[in-house]
């Protein structure tokens, strides 16, 4: 027997893309895998190749100044505007496979004030830390405490950098140390710390312009250099050339002698640099500033090797630049969060050849973005829907991979960074993609729109048109949605066709359609413009009709006016909003009318628009007479986005989801809303910030020979759908619904709707058989099996009335309970099991219809359960790990509703025995004056009897003994 559930709408996320960089520092692994990044007050690590989140430090409540990672990925270095200096061990997750565990290992104050930079040191196991009291301290990781304290500079330390002289000089003085420790002129574990630290080095530099280099096995400064008049931001050293580079804003790199720790040139930047460091063994290096660039340049003569590149902008700029020996990338850290990993793979071929070359600029790898700021616009590209394109408060377009997959050689996670369109001046408000997904139209602050020709297939995205015209910014731009028929050149190769026209509103109230020509370079012309509205424009929406092609404008005005594409002429206006309307969107075509409790009749025959508006309601209008269908209330903030989601057609009656919408406001909150009832269905919550971008993934575009073969399949309510370009999302596949809030996170919702009423449908179904089976037990005295399955069930009244048939049966000799098959089965209970009949006991005992019962079964617990097992039950079963099925089922069924599951976790052994005391000495108080009274009677009936001559002796008293009936035969255990 299969019972149906009823229809309940749920969503699940199922991927979240978070920011894993939100500016300061940056460190990277040894080995190029693992990336640590200050995200706030916390710190993250990242597998780069993956882009999965490995773990997470929580902070201190102070914004972090510095950390470090060591090349081993063995710690974690974390220091605070607190003055803390946090050290982390990261281990594997024994619970998730593809995490890490970081473990506090210790906490300390190194400095009086912030620490400002760190450093490792190549063996994982030194650290040395700088901070503005311009002290430097070098500690032991592994032992927490600090080996070396450095003064010398006058300001905040802002370089560190450990390297290691030539090893000969390091084996003569580990050589001089093992001869005096063998003469005794020297403490054995000073020596071995010594040792340890022979002919290592640390550079420091400073605010002061000055670079300090200090001997950790003399413990003192052996060079002071003197040259740069500004901040040192970068030390480096070469073992191959024996050199250390330098470099500071005053523009200048300078390379050092390290034998004798004299200038053996300088090098002219030209740019404020903020990081610097050697490459192919010592023979080029490359340096990162204020240009945005990385730059190479000889280290023989200080050529550049790069050719000249376009200076970016200030939001741009190189704030750090992090490789290690053996990696074949550089990764740069720019001022907007982003980070860039460069190839080195050209520079083999420059390196072989003898005459003087310049090579283009490193090629870029992969991009990265830490955050994706304030997400205000996003919508689905590419034939498969496989990438999203982003409008993050900037002035660029972002376009992230959906799906993971490798192209030219280098894998694309999902979430990951793989196209940035370049050309507005300003942020972008607005995007608009069309019906093949391969055309995304964009509108910016700089009153400019673009229309972008887009194949994710082959990384091809250019600036296919400019639209120029308006005199403010462009709020709102809409492209065709109505897909051509499908035995059309346009449907066929809708790269080579660019949409017809389209539609721009702007924050001069005025709407504008453009024609786009198929000729690329064409400078596009307005075919009409209109005076729309007396406020700024904030949505265009086209509809899906290819015949009678409308299009609808919102404005701050409260109304929302109806277009004919073709004329430019207004055919309607909804009013209605108390406040401006900040989104409109026509209904896909096939969607079922809507009935009005007036006439019962359609509607919504010409189809329907749902807008949401800043006075916190979501109406649903009809295009027939322009009237309000429903209104949705229940945010309690500005409605910025509502999507229609596609009628699923697979299920009938209670399973049919029917029309429904969803909407995003600034409350963080996403709604759906059931269109016909005009109750909210579900509420997604994963946001902490408004919600401004909503997108439903559209039906991937199929081809001419996919659609052949599902015109023989389908219905003609689906042919028309697909022939009207909104193709058949609700019928098949999983819907998507993506949303992007100001708190730079992406949420992916997967309705999850007929999953879970398959779930509620099986549990129910089990739930049945199970009943059936208990009942199959009692009826054949099967007790073992009905006591435990009862107790899994979580059926107080099957077991009570299990143990009443016990309990008034004829009594076996020996028994507590009345059955000795019954006591075995107590006696035998886990600490669980034995834990759910104790509290069922205390519920029955409470009962004066089922106190004796209750006290039989207390009885036989109190003599089959040691004590010290009784007191100790609540504390074994708190940590015990459930293991068996029957302890899964015992919490299941404790926790099936949510108020007798929280007091089930506050109880303790204490408190059910204190109720089973409290109501046990109620009983047996009241049986004494049951006694007493039943006394009082016997003797006034025998003093009647005896003036009426009938003997004494038929009836005696003995005491509180009545009839031989006492408290303790009444069933009654004393405590």
């Amino acid at each position: 027997m299969a019972l149906k559930a009823e229809f309940k709408t749920t969503f699940q996320p199922a991927h979240v893309i978070q920011p894993i960089y939100t500016g300061g520092a940056v460190s990277l692994s040894g080995d190029g895998k693992l990336l640590a990044s200050t995200l706030g007050e916390d710190a993250l690590v990242t597998d780069l190749e993956s882009g999965a989140h490995l773990a997470r430090v929580e902070g201190d409540g102070e914004p972090v100044t510095t950390l470090v990672l060591t090349l081993d990925a063995r710690y974690l270095i974390v220091c605070s505007r607190s003055l803390s200096m946090r050290v982390y061990a990261l281990q594997p997750s024994q619970a998730h496979d593809d995490q890490l565990d970081a473990r506090l290992m210790r906490t300390l104050k190194p400095h009086t004030t912030p620490v400002v930079t760190a450093a490792v040191d190549a063996s994982s196991s030194l650290l040395a830390t700088g901070a503005a009291d311009g002290a430097i301290k070098v500690w032991d990781l592994q032992g927490g405490y600090t080996t070396h304290t450095f003064h010398g500079h006058s300001g905040v330390i802002s370089a560190l950098h450990f390297f290691e002289v030539s090893p000969a000089e390091a084996q003569r003085a580990v050589d001089t140390r093992k001869r005096k420790r063998n003469q005794g002129d020297a403490d054995v574990s000073s020596l071995d710390r010594d040792n340890a630290t022979a002919g290592f080095r640390l550079a420091s530099g400073g605010e002061d312009g000055k670079i300090r280099i200090w001997d950790l096995h003399k413990r003192k400064s052996v060079a002071t250099l003197d040259a740069h008049v500004s901040v040192v931001r970068s030390l480096r050293y070469s073992p191959e050339s024996t050199l250390l580079l330098s470099v500071n804003r005053d523009k200048t790199a300078i390379l050092w002698d390290a034998k004798t720790w004299q200038q053996r040139s300088t090098v002219a930047i030209l740019e404020g640099v903020e990081a610097a460091g050697f490459i192919q063994e010592g023979r080029l290096f490359y340096t990162g500033g204020e240009t945005s660039n990385i730059r190479l340049w000889k280290t023989d003569d200080g050529s550049e090797v790069t050719e000249e590149q376009k200076h970016g902008t200030e939001t741009e700029a190189v704030l750090d630049v992090l490789h290690h020996p053996g990696l074949p990338f550089l990764l740069s850290v720019h001022a907007d969060q982003t980070l860039l990993l460069h190839s080195l793979d050209p520079l083999a071929s420059l390196l072989d050849k003898t005459t003087a070359q310049q090579i283009p600029s490193l090629p870029i790898l992969r991009r990265i973005s830490g955050t994706h700021d304030e997400v205000i616009d996003l919508a689905y590209i590419g034939t498969h829907r496989s990438h999203l394109a982003l409008a993050t408060n900037l002035e660029d377009v972002r376009i992230i991979a959906l799906e993971s997959s490798t192209a030219d050689g280098q894998q694309a996670y999902f979430g990951a960074d793989v196209a940035l369109l370049k050309g507005h001046s300003d942020i972008i408000i607005t995007l608009s993609v069309d019906w093949s997904g391969h055309w995304l139209a964009t509108g910016a602050k700089d009153n400019s729109a673009k229309l972008w020709r887009l194949d994710p297939k082959n990384a091809d995205y250019d600036c296919y048109a400019t639209f120029t015209g308006h005199a403010e910014s462009i709020g709102a731009v809409a492209l065709p949605c109505a897909s051509p028929p499908v035995q059309s050149k346009e449907y066929t190769s809708p790269l080579e066709y660019p949409p017809k026209y389209l539609i721009t509103g702007s924050q001069d109230k005025t709407v504008k359609r453009w024609d786009i020509s198929n000729q690329p370079g064409r400078a596009p012309r307005a075919a009409y413009t209109r005076k729309a509205h007396d406020k700024d424009i904030n949505a265009i929406a086209t509809s899906y009709s290819p015949s009678t092609p409308l299009f609808a404008s919102a404005s701050q005005d409260r109304t929302v006016k109806i277009w004919d594409v073709e004329t430019g002429e207004s055919i309607g206006v909804l009013r209605g909003h108390k406040r401006g309307v900040w989104s409109v969107a026509f209904s896909p075509p096939g969607s079922p009318a809507l009935t009005t409790a007036e006439s019962g009749g359609a509607s919504s025959a010409k189809g329907m628009i749902v807008t949401g508006s800043g006075d916190k309601t979501v109406r649903i209008w009809s295009l027939s007479d322009y009237s309000c269908l429903r209104t949705f209330e229940g945010h309690v903030n500005s409605v910025l986005k509502t999507v229609w989601l596609p009628a699923s057609q697979a299920g009938k009656g209670r399973n049919n989801r029917g029309v429904q919408v969803a909407s995003a406001a600034g409350d963080g909150l996403v709604k759906v809303w059931d269109a016909q009832s005009g109750e909210c269905a579900a509420t997604l919550d994963n946001h902490t910030d408004r919600v401004w971008a909503l997108a439903v993934k559209p039906q991937p575009v199929l081809s001419v020979e996919e659609v052949k073969t599902q015109d023989i399949q389908d219905t003609p309510m689906q042919d028309e759908e697909e022939d009207s370009g909104f193709g058949s999302s609700g019928h098949a596949g999983t819907l998507e619904l993506v949303s992007g809030s100001a708190d730079s996170t992406l949420t992916f919702w997967h309705d999850t709707t007929a999953s879970t009423a398959l779930a509620a449908t099986r549990q129910a179904t089990q739930r049945i058989e199970q009943d059936q089976e208990l009942q199959n037990y009692i009826r054949s005295s099967n007790y073992r099996e009905a006591i435990v399955l009862a107790l899994q069930l979580n059926h107080p009244k099957r077991l009570l009335d299990l143990f009443t048939a016990v309990v008034n049966s004829p009594h076996e000799s020996g028994s507590f309970t009345g059955k000795k098959d019954v006591d075995q089965v107590i006696a035998s209970l886990s600490d669980s099991q034995l834990w759910s009949l104790l509290r069922r006991v205390r519920d029955w005992n409470a009962n004066g219809r089922t106190h004796n019962v209750a006290q039989h079964i207390l009885y036989a617990i109190l003599r089959l359960v040691p004590r010290e097992r009784l007191v100790h039950l609540r504390d074994r079963r708190r940590k015990a790990v459930a293991t068996s099925e029957d302890e899964l089922v015992d919490g299941m069924a404790e926790l099936s509703t949510t108020r007798e599951g929280a007091a089930a976790k506050k109880e303790s052994v204490k408190d059910v025995v204190d109720a089973l005391k409290s109501y046990t000495q109620r009983h047996y108080e009241r049986l004494e004056r049951v006694s007493e009274e039943r006394f009082v009677l016997l003797w006034a009936l025998q003093q009647m009897d005896e003036v009426g001559g009938v003997g004494a002796g038929d009836a005696r008293t003995n005491g509180h003994t009545l009839n031989g009936v006492t408290p303790e035969d009444e069933g009654v255990v004393a405590f």
